[in-house]
């Protein structure tokens, strides 16, 4: 058994689904969060620096069409195996807007001639029944993933975060979505403020009980100029920091006890250097995250859903 067969991999899901690789290209539609307008909070969370995420190509200011022409072409020097796009609309809350607003962005994109799909990054208290109607009507056409930042299970964090919303609210839209047969992907954050290495891993059983399709973990990075910044320089004990195989080693832990059906998409993140004050673990790609995980799993002789167990947790 290789490394490669060890986990189920998201990209190794597009190419038996799809006979292809896709290629999401972000896209940035000047949309806003609700814990930023005042609806739910103000400031964004604490952790939150959107342009870190943000390619050159992709601005609010650059027509929808051009963002994805110029998307595509960096892509294809950087990602030459790549045989199709999914336009990933990213930064920020992509379902908050009024529904025709929605229509309109989503159906641009789709139109692109080089466009499979959409991939809309949004948060869970920013769906509604109305709008996953409208989204399970595209998806009988096109391929439409709805990816929610959910960041963690523990109400206490998300406050402390200033998410803006409960983990009940996690849950309902996950149901709702589950609900339309649309995939989507549950993101996850670990290292945030007041959670140990034990309650990062209590997670995972409730994480496995949700009907997510696959799964985002990041680490905690620490951006300049964020509220999260000073919070760790005034609490640095709050904090749990990995070095980098600590971290792959944890990844391997949750590997081991996360639901064998779920695909895993990513097990870290990566930031430009002038975002951060450090990076402590180099300029490590992701590619080169995913060869240390395999490996790690290959040398621990273990593989994704060995743990796992049909106990769910429930909050």
């Amino acid at each position: 058994m290789t490394g490669r067969q060890r986990y189920n991999s998201y990209s190794g899901y597009f190419r038996k689904t799809y006979g292809k690789r896709l290629q999401k290209v972000v896209v940035d539609a000047g949309f806003t969060c609700p814990n930023r307008d005042g609806s739910a909070g103000i400031g964004g969370c604490t952790y939150c620096d959107n342009d870190a995420f943000h390619p050159n190509y992709s601005k609010a200011s650059i027509p929808l069409s051009v963002q994805i022409d110029e998307g595509i072409r960096f892509h294809r020097t950087r990602y030459r195996t790549a045989a199709g796009y999914l336009a990933y609309f990213q930064p920020y809350s992509n379902t908050y807007a009024p529904l025709p607003v929605l229509k309109g962005l989503y159906e641009e994109a789709l139109a692109h001639p080089e466009v499979d799909g959409i991939v809309i990054g949004t948060r869970p208290d920013c769906v509604s029944e109305e709008v996953l109607d409208y989204l399970a009507s595209l998806a009988r056409e096109h391929i439409v993933i709805i990816e929610y930042g959910i960041e963690s299970c523990y109400d206490s964090t998300l406050l402390r975060i200033n998410r803006g919303h409960g983990f009940s609210d996690a849950v309902k839209a996950v149901g709702m979505t589950c609900a339309r047969g649309l995939p989507q992907c549950g993101h996850f954050i670990f290292g945030l403020p007041g959670e140990s290495v034990e309650d990062m891993l209590g997670e995972i059983p409730v994480i496995n009980s949700l009907p997510l399709t696959s799964v985002k973990f990041h680490q905690l990075q620490i951006f300049k100029g964020t509220a999260m910044e000073r919070e760790h320089a005034e609490r640095p004990q709050d904090f749990v920091t990995f070095s980098l195989m600590e971290y792959i080693d944890f990844m391997v832990d949750v590997a081991e006890r996360l639901r064998p059906d779920m695909l895993i998409e990513r097990i870290a993140g990566e930031t430009p250097p002038r975002f951060v004050n450090s990076t402590p673990w180099g300029l490590v790609r992701n590619a080169e995250l995913l060869r240390l995980f395999e490996n790690r799993l290959e040398e621990r002789d273990t593989f994704h859903g060995r743990l796992y167990n049909n106990n769910f947790a429930k909050f």
